[in-house]
């Protein structure tokens, strides 16, 4: 059965766990679900050496990451084997989902940057950066990724950080247009894929942490201009409206649910910054909308009403932008529990009828099945243990919310924070075995109100306490702490609304899955593992060791009756830039592209850590010196570096940096952003060079620490 929190957590090292978590063996139950009939699978005539492929995010409109192809099965997938690999020019986080289109793989990578390879020879095609300025990295509230582009027409479309949506020659690479989708004042950023559909292509944007407004746009296809825009939480009712397809709605269903005036100077919030779906069946589009700007809503809305439309799935005529339906599924929103995560359209036979539905595993915990006609609710459980809420109301769709959970007068342990029980990687579902695949997880949080609550531009405004207390350092309870982190893999009935199966992972945060015809899911994992899974039972088939983690989802295609499978390897996103790592950071290779086939042969290269020593300066730092360093690095350099500089490696560990032992090159960096081309902006503007140089003391006192705590020096 899935572990529970540690009960002999203390209340103290529960503190310390909130703080660690600031962004954001087997268990099984044979209970075979009844076979569903639908198949969106992509037609293809793999007898006739057709090419099966993956031209779209999900693999289909309907985007259920279900590959009809079963040359790779539960007998013959122990001979799967790499056929070829790529690498990338950054370590930075690898969250694409790749496309295949007449047999040319289209990836992106960190910094925006597209790739297109030969889909069966990994022969690079073409490269394209689009050149995003380093400091535009500080707006990105976890890493600068990008999780994939957009096929049509013979065009490759791809959203940058900085907030461009731009259109490439899909043979050349060469761009044919390019539009500014953001205001570039505002900590705007783009890391999801665009849709396109109806000749027009579909993006968001993120930044609700630093206090943005959100939307959704359409663009053409074959110009770049803007067709209509759907903002998601209203403006300043004392202002004119916004001449978009959201006027009218926002004025007459959202306005009414928001309070007071503070939400219209922190943004509101509400970003589309990951799902957008296309329903061919019903020519609607559906978008997830995100968390509050911000956070707490005690300081964004007066502590009431259910701030429409954070936090929900929206359904949209796609040619106008005019508003359909809504479903909210947290209302009012305190948690970042955001409603974002992957829409996947399916049919399923639900009490003798056949329904056209949504399946939806967003952060808060809840599996949802909602008819994708009307956006009623038909069922929602828990997938995972879940303590803000005691069950949804089928009647009224609202969750029925437990005492204390908005932490209005004293904090309260949520088993799931800001990271959510199921968050951007993405899920997929078997028509054949009726499951849907989660990688989940539980992270634990604890929500304490942020005394006297101030906006401040440009940083994280979230009405929430993140900085709690410092770590124990006694192993003891740091081990406590890892042991309250927890990842699975969850077979998922929607129609009976239970687990079939579920695997225990030994930490959170892992890959995306896919579902193939030869009854196998797919998914990596953050110990540099590779797996495929028995779709029927959970058991482990086979691995393959990736020499980095795997946070992304896998794709399948097929070309000359050869089916391959393919994924992108590479830490990173928020979680693992902040999760610390108590035994030092780990050296890894650059971001890679892995390509699997029965009988591959391909060998990666070895790999030798770089061994670098922590930088010990001298010189002690008094206790109240300690603590407002803890609070400086908390607020400034935690998001990136990690908490207490217990880096996982993503971007450096502090601790090792020569700039640390040397103060006039750690002040060229951090107050004047001598490193900003390389996403290093600096602070000057918002920390004196006193403190710059107390963070420099604190940053060494805990490399002094990691040497002291372990019998060699660590490995980065």
């Amino acid at each position: 059965m899935a572990r529970r929190l540690p009960m002999e957590f203390s209340w103290r090292c529960t503190v310390m766990l909130s703080a660690v978590l600031m962004v954001f063996g087997c268990s099984r139950e044979d209970s075979a679900p009844p076979p569903v009939s639908e198949s969106t699978a992509v037609d293809a005539d793999v007898s006739q050496n057709r090419p099966v492929e993956w031209p779209k995010h999900g693999g289909t409109d309907f985007e259920q990451r279900f590959g009809d192809l079963s040359e790779i099965n539960r007998q013959s997938v122990e001979r799967l084997g790499l056929a070829w690999f790529a690498d990338f020019d950054t370590h930075r986080g690898q969250e694409s989902t790749p496309i295949m289109v007449d047999g040319v793989l289209y990836v992106t990578t960190a910094w925006s940057k597209v790739y297109a390879f030969h889909a069966t020879t990994g022969e690079l095609l073409w490269k394209f950066d689009p050149e995003v300025p380093g400091g535009a990295g500080i707006k990105a509230c976890c890493d600068v990724v990008n999780r994939g582009a957009a096929f049509d027409a013979g065009r490759v479309f791809t959203g940058t950080v900085d907030g461009r949506l731009i259109a490439l020659d899909a043979k050349t690479g060469k761009p044919i247009w390019s539009t500014q989708t953001v205001d570039t004042s505002q900590p705007y950023t783009i890391t999801g894929a665009p849709r396109v559909a109806k000749g027009k292509v579909y993006i968001g944007n993120g930044g609700a942490e630093y206090g943005v407004r959100g939307y959704v746009s359409a663009y053409s296809v074959e110009t770049g201009e803007l067709a209509w825009r759907f903002y998601t939480v209203p403006g300043d009712p004392q202002a004119s409206p916004d001449g978009a397809a959201s006027d009218e709605v926002l004025r007459d269903k959202a306005l009414p649910t928001w309070h007071g005036t503070e939400w219209v100077k922190f943004g509101g919030g509400g970003t589309v910054w990951d799902s957008i779906v296309y329903d061919p069946e019903l020519d609607q589009l559906y978008i997830g909308t995100g968390n509050g700007s911000p956070w707490n809503r005690q300081d964004r809305s007066q502590g009431q009403g259910d701030n429409l439309f954070l936090s929900s799935i929206i359904a949209l005529d796609p040619d106008t932008g005019a508003y359909r339906w809504h479903y909210q599924e947290t209302p009012g929103d305190t948690w970042d529990y955001t409603a974002t995560q992957q829409i996947t359209l399916a049919t399923l036979n639900l009490n003798g009828a056949s329904r056209q539905v949504i399946m939806h595993a967003p952060k808060n915990g809840f599996f949802y099945v909602i008819d994708r006609s009307t956006g009623r609710l038909l069922s929602a459980e828990k997938i995972t243990p879940v303590n803000w809420a005691e069950r949804i109301d089928l009647e009224t769709g609202r969750p029925v919310e437990t005492a204390g959970a908005r932490f209005e007068s004293a904090p309260f342990l949520s088993t799931s924070g800001g990271a959510g029980a199921h968050n951007w990687q993405p899920m997929s579902y078997s028509p054949e075995t009726g499951l849907v695949y989660i990688p989940a997880q539980q992270v634990p949080f604890l929500y304490a109100r942020e005394k006297d609550f101030v906006h401040r531009p440009g940083e994280w405004n979230l009405g929430v306490d993140l900085l709690g207390t410092p770590l124990p350092l006694d192993a003891v309870a740091r081990q406590q702490i890892v042991a309250g982190l927890q990842g699975r893999l969850i077979a998922w009935n929607p129609v009976e609304q239970k687990s079939a199966w579920q695997v225990e992972h030994t930490a959170p945060w892992n890959g995306g899955t896919l579902a193939t015809a030869g009854d196998l899911v797919f998914q990596g994992l953050t110990d540099h593992s590779f797996r495929a899974f028995d779709a029927t039972n959970g058991d482990l088939l086979w691995q393959f060791p990736t020499q980095d983690a795997v946070i992304t989802a896998p794709i399948t295609y097929s070309i000359n009756g050869t089916q391959y499978v393919a994924v992108t390897v590479g830490n990173g996103g928020g979680m693992p830039l902040t999760l610390p790592t108590f035994d030092g950071p780990k050296s890894t290779p650059n971001g890679r592209i892995l390509v699997f086939a029965l009988d591959g042969n391909t060998e990666l290269p070895a790999f030798v850590p770089v061994i670098r020593e922590p930088v010990v300066i001298s010189g002690d730092l008094p206790a109240a010196d300690e603590s407002r360093a803890f609070a400086l690095f908390g607020r400034y350099c935690a998001a990136c570096h990690g908490i207490e500089t217990l880096s996982a490696g993503v971007l450096p560990d502090l601790r090792f940096s020569p700039a640390a032992g040397n103060p006039e090159l750690w002040k060229s960096v951090v107050v004047e952003g001598a490193f900003e081309s390389k996403g290093m902006v600096g602070f000057g503007s918002r920390i004196s060079v006193d403190d710059a140089e107390l963070i420099r003391r604190y940053v060494g006192l805990q490399a002094r620490r990691l040497v002291s705590s372990v019998p060699e020096v660590a490995t980065p």
